[in-house]
């Protein structure tokens, strides 16, 4: 009954009218974001992250989470109508939900999506309610030693389970490690300032990731005008065939299920869930050759699949105060800043924010799915907009947004070296999310590294001598090897002759 009884609690504080305005406004906002090609959810979160400095710290997270789920919603929409992904996670949806478009069924692939979508976000909050505080419950049970062991063991998974290259991913992660080291240290000493005053508080969070997403998206997308063709389906054309309901009903399930599981897994968990997933239905399927043709489970799978994904990357973040993903390392720093830091002590400590969260996310599948039917025709529209125009927009809401955070035009300058930097790894393949998640965590490790050699007398032996710290030291060292191998086998497959 405990369960039960948390949710009645969380939805008493999600259905005040003060939360539940700006649940729907995260809802709105992540479903616009997610239909415009090339802002993403990330950047949205960031570009808003200053908006929430004057809300309490639960309006504050309800509203990025609802930016950041609504996104994985609308992200759906162009895959459908005009095959260009809202976001990473919908590439996949590109292959057959086009597909249907073309042959007349954009109207089932669109309710199939959005009805997928409800029906895994819902269940995977169900199970975020149970998991969640059975993590904290056990973290509770950590000291320095293991918490340092568990912050340097989710960074290199998050190399390991990264789309490109771990040894890239780790180079990211130390960057942004080393970004979070400059300012005043623990003991009151300056770091890396070079006697720049405004370094001496550090490099905030917002101007990076601004910086990295947000300007340099507008950067390498930057000469974009034509807008592409959009035929939105009429509302009386949604509704799916008995077929079609029937063949999406496993997929849907399915999907959840692989979602859940990937999504608690530090990384680009809703990409890979969703590609997964339409892995799993077409290995499963009877007719495996009509996928990339218009096949329906091809559509039901990885949606559903992309939004379990979203809703299970709280839970680690939530419970143990480790980001999975860019994402929810901006999210864990809106937290920070509101004076809650998320981990085991999150539920004793301020059990408002989080079943108020976690309810919030109920109310926000349930605005999402209506939004996503009846309105579908108006953010089609939204595609219409040339690029010319969105793009100075967009850029001009990243000035306003980091200067509103301290007023500092230092900081505009520190978001406009970020994208470009940005810029210049997306040219080289370097993943730049690894950067946000380890200036983040640059704190925290720093200040569980310390106490823990402060335990030891300043030997490191302390991370083999606690049975927990070692487990998780040991399966650092899995990660590593388990990389090595699979660089020694890239490097030992023959060359194909020139």
């Amino acid at each position: 009954m405990e369960p039960l009884a948390n949710l009645v609690f969380g939805l008493s504080v999600a259905l005040r009218p003060e939360n539940l305005v700006y649940a729907i406004a995260g809802c709105v906002i992540g479903t616009i974001v997610g239909v415009l090609p090339g802002i993403g959810p990330i950047a949205a979160v960031s570009l808003l992250l200053p908006g929430t400095f004057g809300l309490d710290a639960t309006r504050g997270v309800i509203l990025l989470g609802g930016v950041y789920y609504g996104a994985m919603y609308g992200g759906s929409t162009t895959s459908i109508l005009v095959r260009i992904p809202g976001e990473a996670a919908s590439v996949v949806t590109c292959l057959d939900g086009y597909a249907m478009a073309q042959k007349g069924r954009a109207g089932p692939a669109l309710m199939i999506a959005a009805v997928g979508s409800f029906v895994a976000g819902t269940i995977a909050v169900a199970a975020l309610m149970v998991l969640a505080p059975a993590l904290a419950r056990f973290a509770l049970r950590f000291g320095p030693p293991e918490y340092a062991a568990l912050l340097m063991l989710g960074i290199l998974v998050i190399g390991y389970m990264s789309s490109g290259s771990m040894l890239k991913s780790l180079l990211m992660a130390a960057l942004g490690l080393t970004l979070g080291t400059i300012g005043i240290d623990m003991s009151g000493h300056l770091r890396f300032t070079y006697g720049i005053a405004e370094l001496a508080d550090g490099i905030g969070v917002v101007p990076v990731a601004i910086g990295l997403f947000g300007l340099s998206e507008i950067l390498a997308t930057s000469g974009q005008s034509a807008s592409p063709p959009v035929v939105a389906p009429r509302l009386r054309d949604l509704p799916p065939s008995k077929e079609e309901w029937r063949a999406s009903a496993g997929p849907i399930m399915r999907g959840t299920v692989v979602g859940f599981l990937v999504g608690a897994i530090p990384g680009p968990a809703h990409i890979i869930s969703s590609f997964a997933s339409y892995a799993l239905e077409r290995r499963l399927s009877r007719h495996p050759d009509r996928f990339g043709h218009g096949a329906i489970e091809g559509v039901a799978g990885p949606e559903s699949a992309n939004n379990a994904a979203a809703e299970a990357a709280f839970a680690p973040m939530l419970a143990l105060g480790i980001p999975s993903n860019a994402i929810m390392a901006i999210m864990m720093a809106a937290m920070m800043i509101h004076g809650v830091t998320p981990g085991p002590l999150l539920i004793r400590e301020h059990p408002a924010v989080f079943w108020g969260f976690i309810a919030s996310m109920y109310v926000g599948n349930l605005v999402l799915l209506i939004l996503n039917l009846p309105l579908v025709a108006v953010f089609a529209t939204l595609l219409r907009i040339p690029y010319r125009i969105l793009a100075p927009l967009i850029v001009g809401f990243c000035i306003l947004g980091v200067y509103a955070v301290n007023g500092s035009a230092f900081e505009i300058g520190v978001m406009l070296v970020m994208g470009l930097l940005g810029l210049l790894l997306r040219k080289l393949d370097y993943e730049p999310a690894p950067v946000v998640i380890g200036l983040v965590l640059a704190p925290i490790f720093e200040m569980s590294l310390r106490q823990s050699l402060i335990l030891s007398g300043g030997s490191y032996a302390i991370f083999l001598q606690r049975p927990i710290a070692a487990s998780l030291v040991g399966l650092a060292a899995l990660v590593i090897v388990l990389a090595l191998v699979s660089l020694a086998r890239r490097f030992r497959r023959p060359r194909p002759a020139s």
